[in-house]
């Protein structure tokens, strides 16, 4: 039964009670709410304390300017290539910012082993692929990489610790959502 008949239903139902017409809106929105409330709980990512935040932002960052390179040697896909291109000055320009909100904070970097393997395994995939099989793999890296760094982005723009990196997930985070849009237009353009 859809969510749109148990409101119905439920609607129905209030009204042969004895409640408020206050009372029965604010009933109906917290049931119509409460889907909601558990999708977004099962995406929830806690954010990072600052020194795993840094380790994090620095290895994705590695991760896409050596990915890229690698996919502009290896791949004759335009869309791969225009991607590569495209995130290699993205995460330059995001890794030049986080080394001067870094100082300014005064955090130091501990890497991120969940993120590190990642990539490392992902890189030892795209090492190890040519033709169709590498920009498969490329995109399914892509995809999985900016998944992550969106999360944690998020997570810690809204709940870092340090102030100037707070800010950096802030700025960065709408350009990093429009680079896991695109990587998932190009894995799923296969």
């Amino acid at each position: 039964m859809g969510t749109s008949r148990v409101l119905e239903l439920f609607s129905n139902k209030l009204k042969e009670t004895h409640m408020t017409p206050i009372l029965r809106r604010t009933l109906l929105v917290a049931v119509a709410v409460a889907p909601l409330a558990r999708v977004a709980a099962v995406h929830a990512v806690d954010a990072l304390p600052d020194a795993r935040f840094v380790g994090f932002a620095e290895t994705v960052n590695d991760f896409e300017m050596k990915s890229g390179q690698l996919a502009l040697t290896k791949s004759t896909n335009e869309l791969v290539r225009g991607f590569a291109t495209r995130s290699i000055a993205e995460h330059t320009k995001f890794a030049e910012s986080l080394a001067r909100n870094r100082a300014e904070g005064g955090v130091s970097m501990a890497p991120d082993e969940d993120v590190r393997k990642i990539a490392d395994e992902a890189m030892a995939r795209l090492n190890s692929v040519q033709g169709a099989e590498f920009d498969t793999a490329y995109a399914t890296a892509q995809v999985r990489v900016q998944t992550a760094a969106v999360d944690q982005y998020g997570a810690y723009s809204q709940n870092g610790k340090s102030g100037p990196l707070r800010r950096y997930a802030q700025e960065t985070l709408p350009q990093l959502q429009a680079l896991q849009e695109y990587a998932k237009r190009l894995s799923g353009g296969r």
